[in-house]
Formats: C-alpha cells, sequence, structure tokens
C-alpha cells in the first residue's frame, strides 16, 4: 500500500479576532432573539419624540384629575367659592388686567361670581377624561367582542353584526345625546344630578363608539382566522373559544390599544359639545365646555374666560392624538421607524 499524498491535518485554531467576532456575533443574535414583541413598541416609541411629548402631558393630566383637591388646596382655592369683591359691579367682569389674573388666581376669576379659574379647570379635568376613558371602554368592550364574533364565526352572525354597526354609524349621535339627556329623570339608579348625566353620556358615547372598534376588530378576525397558526389550532382539536381567547385576541391587542389612544381624544371632544350646549353635566360642577359656552357674553370684554378653557381642551386632545399616533407607529410592524 502507498501513503497517502496528502496527510490529514487538524483544522486551523481561529485567532483571538475572530473569537471575538463570533462571540459578539452570538451576543448580537441572543440580544435580538430575546426582545420581546412589547420591548420593540417600546424602543420604536421611545425614538418618537412628539409621542414621548404627548404622553408625559396625557401622564400629567391624568395626575391632576385624580389629584385635583390637594391642587386646589395647595392654591388655597374652591371651584364653588364666590368672590364678589373682585367684580366690577358695573360690568359684571372681573377687576384688574387679563381676566384677574394674580398671585392668588393664577388664570384669574370668573366674570360675576368670580369662582376661581384654575380650580375648575383642575376639576374640570376630571370630568373630560372621566367621560373620555370610560366612553372608551363601554366602546372597545362592546367592539372587540362583537367584532371577533363576526369576524370568526362569519355567515349570519357577520351580516347581522355588520348591519347593525351601519345602523348605528348612520345615526345621529349627537342629536340623539341631547334628546335622551333632555328627558332624563334627575334621579336614576341612585345617581342624581351630575351623576346621572354622566352615566348616560358615558353609556350613550361609548355606544355609538363601538361599531368604530368593531369594524377594525372585525378585519383583523377575518385575517387572522387563515393563519397557518390557527388552522394548526383547529386541527389539533382546540374549541372555538379556545381559538378566539388564546390565539386570536392576543394578536388583536395592538390594534385595539392604537384605536383606544384614538377614541379618547374624540369622546372628550364630545363632551366639551354637549356641555357648551347645555346637556351636559350641571351646574355649579366644573365643565371646559360649559365654561366656554358661559364664556361667549364676555368674550370682548373678557376673553381670558374662553382662552384659558379653550387651550386646556386644545392641549389635551393634541396631547392624546400625538400619543396615539407614536403607538399606532410603534406597534406597526411594516412601520418605517
Amino acid at each position: 500500500m502507498t501513503a497517502p499524498l496528502h496527510e490529514p491535518t487538524a483544522e486551523a485554531a481561529p485567532s483571538a479576532a475572530e473569537e471575538a467576532a463570533l462571540v459578539a456575533g452570538s451576543a448580537e443574535a441572543k440580544a435580538v432573539q430575546g426582545r420581546s414583541l412589547g420591548r420593540i413598541a417600546w424602543e420604536r416609541l421611545k425614538r418618537d419624540k412628539l409621542a414621548l411629548a404627548g404622553g408625559m402631558v396625557v401622564l400629567l393630566l391624568i395626575l391632576i384629575a385624580l389629584l385635583a383637591p390637594v391642587i386646589a388646596n395647595l392654591v388655597g382655592q374652591d371651584p364653588e367659592t364666590h368672590h364678589e369683591d373682585l367684580i366690577d359691579p358695573l360690568f359684571s367682569t372681573p377687576k384688574g388686567a387679563y381676566g384677574g389674573i394674580s398671585g392668588d388666581h393664577l388664570f384669574g376669576v370668573e366674570p360675576v361670581n368670580g369662582r376661581d379659574i384654575f380650580a375648575r379647570i383642575v376639576y374640570g379635568a376630571r370630568i373630560s377624561l372621566l367621560v373620555g376613558f370610560l366612553s372608551a371602554l363601554v366602546a372597545v368592550v362592546l367592539g372587540t367582542i362583537l367584532g371577533v364574533l363576526a369576524g370568526y364565526f362569519g355567515g349570519w352572525v357577520d351580516a347581522t353584526v355588520s348591519r347593525v354597526m351601519d345602523g348605528l354609524l348612520a345615526f345621529p349621535q349627537l342629536l340623539f345625546i341631547i334628546a335622551l339627556v333632555s328627558v332624563m329623570p334627575n334621579q336614576m339608579l341612585g345617581l342624581t344630578g351630575t351623576g346621572v348625566r354622566l352615566f348616560v353620556m358615558i353609556l350613550v358615547i361609548g355606544f355609538f363608539g363601538w361599531p368604530y372598534v368593531g369594524r377594525v376588530v372585525r378585519g383583523q378576525t377575518l385575517s387572522l382566522r387563515e393563519r397557518e397558526y390557527v388552522e394548526a389550532a383547529r386541527s389539533l382539536g382546540a374549541g372555538r373559544f379556545y381559538i378566539l381567547f388564546k390565539e386570536l385576541l392576543p394578536n388583536l391587542v395592538a390594534p385595539i390599544i392604537v384605536y383606544t389612544t384614538m377614541m379618547i381624544p374624540t369622546n372628550i371632544l364630545t363632551e366639551a359639545a354637549l356641555s357648551f350646549l347645555g346637556v351636559g353635566v350641571k351646574p355649579p360642577t366644573a365643565s371646559w365646555g360649559q365654561m366656554l359656552s358661559a364664556a361667549i357674553d364676555y368674550y370682548e370684554s373678557d376673553p381670558m374666560y374662553m382662552v384659558i378653557p379653550g387651550v386646556a381642551i386644545f392641549i389635551t386632545v393634541l396631547s392624546f392624538n400625538l400619543f396615539g399616533d407614536g403607538v399606532r407607529d410603534a406597534l406597526d410592524p411594516k412601520g418605517s421607524r
């Protein structure tokens, strides 16, 4: 036998630089593989400075609404205390420049009665955010349930839910709320006065808002129910409700969150419009829309009375819209940022 032409040799050991590159590459791969969808979304959201600014303002507004009594006590004012001594008896307008703004009254006082505007703005945030969040919650719960059922089961269920949504979308929501609140009794379900109107506004705004959520959820469900993982679960014998709650709903969280953040500012504007028209909360409960309505008679002699609640509504709605846009971009897997 002849010896082989080439003796087998051992593989060359990698150099130190190659080992470092391999370790770095494996570490980077593990880091990428270990990121959850929530972490990826958060990293995308952090790069959107406008969305973060809007989110911070939203958190600040929530804190102001929750701590309204504490904040009012810190400045030594009450939203319902009258200060007639600060009102010009001839013109019924605040004494001093810019609506009576001073160290004691940071935003001035109201015409005629002299109530502190800062305290009423702080308390008015509670009404706006309460209606905005709770009516959005009602709409999301109804829209998610009915949208998932319509999209998954199809057939007559889909046809019925879709026709109901079409009817509600064509219904004059604002006129219906005005008519309904106008005929509501002063006492209902243990609530009185403003409590009754808040309860009715939350239910009606949420009820007329669920078709918007329902359409989005239905469309997403129609797409998701044909995916491979749903077919695999079905082939393994999974029941309908298991597929709905374990396979479909977790994948609908992102669009539901996005649409919720976009609904809240719309609901806040609706509440302000209703209070402006006189069918919102009852006086003396503070409301931004109600303050705007009262300021119409004094926009020439005391323009600050109209500007301040208008700016409060503008900042609130703008902050929610900026934050909602950022959340949408962060949760959208096809986004470019």
